[in-house]
């Protein structure tokens, strides 16, 4: 269940974008392990950050139904800085948020907020992004996360009979996602948009 200290905690896109100029600016990285791979990482999702949010195009289908849309939500997106799934995505869901009235994407990051993420697990793991939807009371509409459903079966697959080191595959993802455009992920969140707008909370 989120709480109001959840939500309390939480940061606008806004703040986790400036956080994360700032970050690779000075060297830095969030989360508990300050790593060199990590600081590198944040680095390289600065420069990832500002592409997709330059080269997102909102699909007319989004707009079209999106616009129909009342329900007043919250996505709140559990993501640290060094993530490139949590970059890949998380952007594409601000951008999303522009064209959909009554939608505001909040930020909050998981090692500071273990019993929050511990809700959230993806297979008993604490694979991120992770976004779940409320409502304006802060009742659970759904989940999504941590990637699309594509690439979520792939790394399935992978893991079940590997055919390439797992530096390689993420490496394959981030390929993936420059092609893709944030298309799949549009077409993904406005299937859960649809269904989470139905559903009541009681």
């Amino acid at each position: 269940m989120v709480t109001k200290n959840d939500i309390s905690r939480s940061i606008s896109f806004e703040e986790f974008y400036k956080l994360i100029e700032k970050l690779a600016a000075e060297g830095g990285t969030t989360g508990d392990e300050q790593t060199q791979e990590k600081i590198d990482f944040t680095k390289l999702n600065y420069s990832r950050l500002k592409r997709i949010l330059k080269t997102t195009t909102i699909l007319e289908e989004v707009k079209k139904s999106a616009s129909n849309l009342e329900k007043k939500m919250t996505w709140l997106v559990i993501a640290e800085s060094w993530c490139g799934d949590a970059i890949q995505n998380v952007p594409v869901m601000y951008k999303m948020s522009e064209t959909i009235p009554n939608l505001e994407v909040r930020i909050i990051l998981r090692d500071e907020n273990p019993d929050l993420m511990n809700q959230y697990l993806t297979n008993g793991g604490k694979s991120i992004p992770k976004l779940i939807c409320l409502d304006e009371n802060r009742n659970e509409l759904g989940t999504w996360g941590p990637r699309p459903q594509f690439l979520q079966d792939w790394m399935k697959r992978e893991k079940a009979n590997p055919t390439m080191e797992m530096s390689e595959l993420k490496e394959q993802f981030q390929i993936w996602y420059t092609k893709d455009k944030g298309e799949t992920l549009q077409r993904e969140m406005l299937q859960s948009l649809i269904s989470w707008s139905k559903k009541e909370c009681v």
